[in-house]
């Protein structure tokens, strides 16, 4: 399947397209090292957010436990400066160990696809690791951005609708990761060209295996719903950005040149 075949829906879902002045400064050799960093920091928060549903909505204890034991090691890395940075063979452990409980209709499949994204994000958080060791940029933890912090705050507090926000959220942000990798690699070395790509092809399921669970917890029509988030998230992407990272909006800067020349 090709890059567009891929793409074609993550647009459609999508209520806008990055912003080329984000494209512009993220294409930018000096910002490659910081971005590169921010989106190994996204890998790991993706395989985490899941890593919590299942444990809030699908496992018992038992279980739980052994995906926080899954990710500690990323984690002792990432936040407390432990181990040498190489997980290669970890990101395959639980891949058929851990069970939903209970009898919800949801359960087993919120496990099967969570279980699968957490596998799949982890062994991407190493590939990226990886190239920042072989181009000498040195790893670090940065602070989040607004991002998903903006589409959470509009997630409502009685169940299921939490739950149901939770995974049309985090439908948009695998979404919109799909888009820009597609929207990067063109501009890319031949190495990060082919890495982006790769991450499109292995990833681009990712937003519907959410929406997919939506809309089976919710088992009625979600498309309103779905557009208040889709809503939601094109503000995010289209409004001014103090901060630069993989998600963010338009760049402050672009923002200041364009009020200048008016």
């Amino acid at each position: 399947m090709s890059v567009e075949e891929l793409t074609d829906p993550i647009k459609r879902f999508l209520l806008c397209e990055t912003p080329q002045s984000w494209i512009l400064k993220a294409r930018k050799p000096e910002n490659l090292p910081g971005l590169l960093i921010d989106h190994c920091n996204c890998e790991l928060k993706a395989a985490q957010t899941a890593m919590l549903l299942l444990r809030r909505y699908a496992v018992d204890k038992e279980n739980g436990d052994q995906l926080l034991n899954w990710l500690k090691p990323y984690e002792d890395f990432v936040y407390r400066q432990q181990g040498d940075g190489n997980f290669e063979g970890m990101h395959n452990g639980l891949k058929k160990m851990i069970n939903a409980q209970g009898d919800s209709d949801y359960g087993h499949d919120l496990v099967t696809k969570m279980v699968l994204l957490i596998k799949e994000e982890l062994h991407h958080f190493q590939q990226v690791l990886d190239i920042l060791s072989g181009r000498g940029i040195e790893y670090k933890n940065v602070a989040a951005g607004r991002y998903a912090r903006g589409l959470m705050k509009h997630v409502k507090t009685h169940e299921p609708d939490t739950l149901i926000d939770k995974l049309i959220c985090g439908a948009y942000i695998e979404a919109r990761s799909c888009e820009r990798f597609a929207r990067l690699a063109p501009y890319l070395d031949s190495e990060l060209n082919r890495f982006y790509v790769s991450l499109l092809r292995s990833e681009a399921r990712h937003y519907e295996d959410y929406l997919t669970l939506a809309k089976q917890v919710a088992g009625k029509d979600i498309t309103d719903r779905v557009r208040f988030f889709g809503e939601q998230e094109a503000a995010l992407i289209s409004s001014p950005d103090a901060d630069f990272k993989f998600h963010s909006g338009v760049p402050h800067q672009a923002v200041v040149a364009e009020y200048a020349g008016s």
